[in-house]
C-alpha cells in the first residue's frame, strides 16, 4: 500500500494533468489504473480531483463575472466620454478639425428604420421565424399525465452524483 505522500503525488500528477486542455479520458485512466487501489480508492482518487475541479471552475467563474462588471464599466465611461466630446463640439460649433494625433468630425450615420407599431408592418418586409418547442411544458404536461404521439415521450437517464 503507497504512503500518504505517495498517494498525494499521484492525485497532483493526475489533477495537473486534468487541467491542461490536451488531455483525454484515455490518459486519465492509465494513470488511475496504474495505481494499485482498489476500486472504492480509485473512486476516491476521481471525487478528490473533481472537488479540486469544481473548485477551480468556481474562481473562473468569479473572475469572469468580476471582469465582465469591470468591462461594463469601461464601455459606460467610453460612451460617457464620447458623448460629452460630441456635445461639447456641436455646442461650440466645431464639428470638424484636426490635431497633431487625431482628426475629429461629427457626420451622419446610415439611415435606420424606427417601427411605432409593429402590426402595421407589411408582410413581404416580415421574416418568418421557426418555431420553438417549449420542453418544459411538454413534460409538465407529460408528467400530469397527458398523452402525446409516440413522438414525444418522457425519458429519465441516470448520472453520478458525488456527495
Amino acid at each position: 500500500m503507497a504512503t500518504l505522500y505517495e498517494l498525494t503525488a499521484e492525485y497532483k500528477e493526475l489533477l495537473d494533468m486534468a487541467e491542461e486542455q490536451n488531455l483525454t479520458q484515455a490518459d486519465i485512466k492509465d494513470t488511475l489504473e496504474g495505481m494499485d487501489y482498489e476500486f472504492e480508492d480509485k473512486a476516491d482518487g476521481y471525487a478528490k480531483v473533481l472537488r479540486s475541479l469544481d473548485g477551480k471552475e468556481e474562481a473562473i467563474s468569479s473572475e469572469i463575472k468580476r471582469l465582465t462588471e469591470m468591462k461594463r464599466v469601461v464601455v459606460n465611461n467610453k460612451k460617457a466620454i464620447k458623448q460629452n466630446l460630441e456635445n461639447a463640439m456641436i455646442e461650440t460649433g466645431k464639428t470638424k478639425f484636426k490635431t497633431t494625433l487625431f482628426s475629429f468630425g461629427i457626420q451622419k450615420n446610415p439611415a435606420s428604420v424606427r417601427i411605432k407599431d409593429e402590426s402595421l408592418v407589411p408582410e413581404e418586409y416580415r421574416i418568418k421565424q421557426p418555431d420553438k418547442i417549449d420542453k418544459k411544458g411538454l413534460i409538465k404536461a407529460l408528467k400530469e399525465g397527458a398523452v402525446f404521439t409516440e413522438n414525444i415521450e418522457l425519458v429519465q437517464t441516470e448520472s453520478l452524483r458525488i456527495r
